[in-house]
């Protein structure tokens, strides 16, 4: 029993190790498919907005040719922002109210309890751009280069001043 102990122990010390050296995976990975998505759906949005304006008059919703564009440009400019990575986590917080409302106005028949809820593609949006927006974008992105390059700028000199 203290041989499989000490064989679990080692193995979760290796994942451990693992998962700290790929901790950047999961935030990028969760990164490009959801900007990617969002991009790709403002897209279409953008170029057939009578379509969607008709569906939001549909719904119900207020001012449906302002809504319609709101909704599209967000996606389009946030799922951008998200596929560059800059300006993430400001990005993805209008894309979870986009997928708010999109639970509330166009799917809200569809919910009847917390299953039915997280069963969602649109709850799952949520939650993956929440990671995003408090993880932040990962190495392999425009804000990590900014921090990096701010970061030099402002790193006090241990070379003396020369006039």
């Amino acid at each position: 029993m203290n041989r499989l102990l000490n064989v679990w122990t080692e193995l979760d010390g290796i994942a451990g190790d693992i998962g700290r050296r790929l901790n950047w995976f999961g935030p990028t990975l969760a990164r490009l498919i959801v900007g990617t998505v969002f991009f790709q759906s403002g897209w279409g949005k953008l170029d057939n907005l009578a379509q969607v304006t008709d569906f939001f008059t549909e719904l119900g919703l207020p001012l449906p040719a302002f809504q319609a564009l709101l909704a599209s440009s967000t996606e389009f400019v946030c799922g951008g922002l998200l596929l560059l990575g800059l300006a993430t986590r400001f990005a993805a917080l209008p894309l979870i109210v986009v997928m708010i409302v999109a639970l509330r106005t166009a799917l809200w028949d569809q919910i009847d309890g917390f299953s039915s809820l997280v069963g969602l593609t649109e709850f799952l949006y949520i939650a993956l751009l929440a990671w995003i927006a408090t993880s932040g974008a990962g190495p392999f992105s425009l804000d990590w280069l900014w921090r990096r390059v701010r970061s030099t700028e402002s790193a006090p000199t241990l070379l003396p001043h020369r006039a």
